[in-house]
């Protein structure tokens, strides 16, 4: 294939409300530096309504193109329609790259534009670089149930496709006195899918600290024995302002609720600190918490992988450390 068609870099937002999402800041950072090593520009893909206000924060974060589409039949996500969209505008401007987050929103979205476009997409990288004998994207992502990581290459299709989880990526800081430029693209009405609407959006209430916006992340795994466990990491979650995370055993236990799970198939989060408790550590769950910037492990087994990984290993029985960290806590 003629390859020299294809150019720039292209990340695809996510917004709310008009709010543009961190993991598209994350993911314009990581563009930013494909592609420099390609020559090439940063293009930033804006969909929704109310959305145009938005492209100044994306070429402070390192875009230098942001393509606007602003339309009201855009305000809410459908991934038909969103779809249709971006295949239109790929086969217009043929990026050579395109980047989405790993989200609920972009697992839903970006298989069907990468079938559309006919090219091979890689889901849930870790890793992202140019090959410099080819030009190509590598694409690490963890293979074979976490066991390893492989790298992916897409040598013989246009655009190469990725996408990648919150929180792995590094968010640029944004420099207010970068320069872009912005294009208005029109909505084509046979564009827009009528086969699915959404007639009620509900919004999650729950009483907790998300784990993406959590400082502090108490984690819990087979070494709580029971659901019951769980009420210890809250009170400690409590008294920190943090929140509450699982290992997929405990989560495959029955003890807490999916939605709690970190690592490769559950979430990725980057504290500020993050106590395992009770975890072992194996390479699933470490892919999903291992950027924290401060670790720490509560375990009986000193040898287990969590406690090798930890800035701080404490050797013991977490049904007595926890106990002794919450009286102590409350002293302060």
């Amino acid at each position: 294939m003629d390859r020299s068609r294809y150019r720039n870099v292209w990340v695809i937002a996510e917004q709310r409300d008009g709010r543009v999402k961190r993991v598209t800041y994350e993911l314009l950072g990581a563009a930013r530096a494909l592609a420099d090593a390609r020559r090439a520009n940063v293009w930033c893909v804006l969909l929704g309504e109310g959305v145009t206000a938005a492209a100044d924060d994306c070429i402070a974060r390192q875009a230098d193109t942001v393509l606007v589409v602003d339309h009201p039949e855009l305000a809410t996500f459908v991934d038909e329609t969103y779809a249709n969209v971006l295949n239109r505008l790929i086969d217009r401007y043929t990026p050579e790259i395109v980047l989405c987050g790993a989200t609920a929103q972009g697992r839903a979205l970006i298989p069907r534009v990468a079938v559309r476009a006919v090219c091979g997409l890689t889901a849930d990288c870790t890793g992202l670089s140019i090959a410099e004998d080819t030009g190509l994207l590598l694409q690490t992502r963890p293979a074979l149930g976490g066991n390893i990581f492989a790298t992916i290459t897409s040598a013989n299709h246009c655009p190469q496709m990725a996408t990648v989880r919150p929180r792995v990526m590094a968010e640029p800081q944004p420099d207010p006195t970068r320069k872009g430029e912005v294009l208005a693209e029109s909505l084509d009405d046979g564009l827009v899918s009528r086969r699915m609407c959404v007639l009620e959006s509900v919004v999650d209430n729950a009483d907790r600290i998300s784990l993406a916006d959590a400082r502090f992340i108490i984690a819990g795994g087979r070494g709580l024995r029971g659901p019951e466990g769980f009420g210890l990491l809250r009170d400690v979650a409590r008294l920190v302002d943090g929140a509450v995370s699982a290992s997929r055993a405990a989560v495959d236990a029955g003890w807490i609720d999916y939605t709690y799970q970190v690592g490769q198939t559950g979430q990725t989060v980057q504290p500020k600190v993050y106590l395992a408790c009770g975890i072992s550590g194996q390479i699933q769950h470490l892919v999903g918490m291992q950027s924290s910037d401060i670790i720490i492990s509560v375990n009986t087994d000193r040898d287990a992988p969590m406690m090798k990984l930890a800035d701080y290993a404490v050797v013991g029985d977490l049904f007595e450390v926890l106990p002794a960290f919450i009286r102590k806590m409350k002293q302060v």
